[in-house]
C-alpha cells in the first residue's frame, strides 16, 4: 500500500524553549530541507508548533528528523542546510548513531568556530582515535580525515594528555625536484607542509603557534626527518600516507614511543609515488588484525565539501572498478590462451616423440 492510499495522520510537535528562527533557518531554508527529505509529509508551522500530516510511516520518519533538529538546536548547535541533509541520511540507518550524537559532539572550539564530526563515519573515526593507539584514516578527499586528526591532536595537547604534537607528510614532489627549487632546504620543503601549518593556525591562536613551534611543542616536518627517533608522549599525524613506500611506513610506525598516539591518513586511490607501491595500501594487509590498531574507512558519504565532491568520488570509484574488471578479464583471457598454447605444444611434443621412437 503506497503513502497516497494509506490513512492520513497528523502529529503536532511543540518546540518549547527553541528559537524558531534557529530551528527553521533564515527564510525557512531548513524547513524546506525537511520538506525535501520527506516530500510525502505536509509540514505546517504556526508559532512554536510544527504540524506533520501524511501517512503514518512517513509522519513518524519526519517526526524523528524534527525531534533531532530540535535537540541539536536546544544544545546550542548552529544548524545549516548540510546538517539537515546529513541528519536525514543518518536516520535512514536505524542501527547507526543519532544525528544529535554525531553533530552534538564538539572536539574543539577556537575563535568562534566549533570543530565536530559531521557524519556517522567521521564519528566512528573520532571515537577510534580516542580509543586506540594507532588509527588509520583512509578515504577520499573531503572526508575530514586529516582535519579531525589534527583537531584531536590539539585537544590532547590542551588536555595535557601529550607533551607535543608532531605533524608530518612525505614530500614526494620535493624528492624529484628539490635541487631545482630556490632557497634553503626549509624553503624548498615548506610548500609541501603548508596545509598542516594552515590547519594548526586555524585551530589555535596564531600568536601562540610560533612560540609552540619554537619550543618544539608543535613540530611540522617531512617524513624523512622521523628516521632514527623514538617519539614519547606525543600525538603524531602522518598525512598523505598513500605516498609513503612500504619501507617508509614501517620506519614511521616503529617510531612509536610510550604515551604516544599515531594517526595515519591517506587516500589509496591517489598514489603519486613512482611504481605505485604504496606503504598505506600494504599496511592494510599487514596490520589489519593487530590489537590497538584501528582502520577507519571513510567513503563518499563522509565528504563534507561541496556536494559535487561526493559525486566526483563515486564516479572515479566506478571508473576504477570498471578498469580493474576489464584488466582482470584481459588477464584471464591471456592466461587461458597461454594454457591452450602449452597444451597444444605438449601434444605436438608427444607426437614428435612417438615418431622418433618408431623410427
Amino acid at each position: 500500500m503506497d503513502s497516497e492510499s494509506s490513512p492520513q495522520v497528523t502529529d503536532r510537535i511543540l518546540a518549547d524553549g527553541v528559537a524558531m528562527v534557529q530551528l527553521l533557518g533564515p527564510q525557512d531554508r531548513l524547513l524546506r530541507m525537511v520538506e525535501k527529505a520527506h516530500p510525502d509529509v505536509d509540514v505546517l508551522v504556526r508559532g512554536n508548533e510544527i504540524t506533520l500530516t501524511g501517512a503514518e510511516a512517513d509522519v513518524r520518519a519526519a517526526r524523528g528528523l524534527v525531534d533531532e533538529l530540535i535537540s541539536l538546536t536546544t544544545n546550542g548547535h548552529d544548524l545549516s542546510e548540510p546538517d539537515v541533509d546529513r541528519s536525514a541520511r543518518m536516520l535512514t540507518n536505524e542501527s547507526g548513531p543519532r544525528p544529535s550524537e554525531v553533530l552534538g559532539e564538539a572536539i574543539l572550539s577556537s575563535r568562534g568556530k566549533t570543530i565536530r564530526p559531521k557524519t556517522a563515519g567521521q564519528k566512528e573515526y573520532v571515537d577510534a582515535i580516542e580509543e586506540n593507539t594507532i588509527v588509520f584514516g583512509i578515504g577520499p578527499a573531503g572526508t575530514g580525515k586529516t582535519y579531525l586528526a589534527m583537531a584531536k591532536a590539539v585537544q590532547a595537547l590542551q588536555r595535557r594528555e601529550v607533551e607535543r604534537i608532531i605533524l608530518t607528510r612525505p614530500a614526494v614532489e620535493a624528492g624529484e625536484r628539490l635541487g631545482f627549487l630556490p632557497g634553503t632546504l626549509t624553503d624548498k620543503i615548506d610548500p609541501y607542509l603548508r596545509p598542516l601549518y594552515d590547519a594548526v593556525n586555524e585551530m589555535m591562536d596564531p600568536e601562540i603557534v610560533p612560540k609552540l613551534m619554537a619550543s618544539g611543542t608543535i613540530e611540522v616536518a617531512p617524513l624523512a626527518y622521523m628516521r632514527g627517533r623514538t617519539l614519547n608522549n606525543s600525538f603524531i599525524v602522518l598525512d598523505e600516507a598513500q605516498n609513503t613506500t612500504p619501507e617508509q611506513m614501517k620506519m614511521f610506525l616503529t617510531r612509536l614511543g610510550f604515551g604516544t598516539k599515531m594517526v595515519v591518513t591517506g587516500d589509496i586511490t591517489q598514489v603519486d609515488i613512482p611504481g605505485g607501491a604504496s606503504g598505506l595500501r600494504t599496511v592494510t594487509r599487514i596490520l589489519d588484525r593487530v590489537d590497538d590498531i584501528h582502520f577507519s574507512r571513510l567513503s563518499s558519504d563522509d565528504v563534507v565539501r561541496h556536494s559535487l565532491v561526493g559525486k566526483i568520488v563515486d564516479a572515479y570509484t566506478e571508473y576504477d572498478e570498471q578498469r580493474t574488471a576489464q584488466r582482470h578479464e584481459r588477464e584471464e583471457a591471456r592466461e587461458f590462451a597461454n594454457r591452450a598454447e602449452r597444451r597444444s605444444a605438449a601434444r605436438r611434443g608427444g607426437r614428435d616423440n612417438r615418431g622418433r621412437a618408431r623410427s
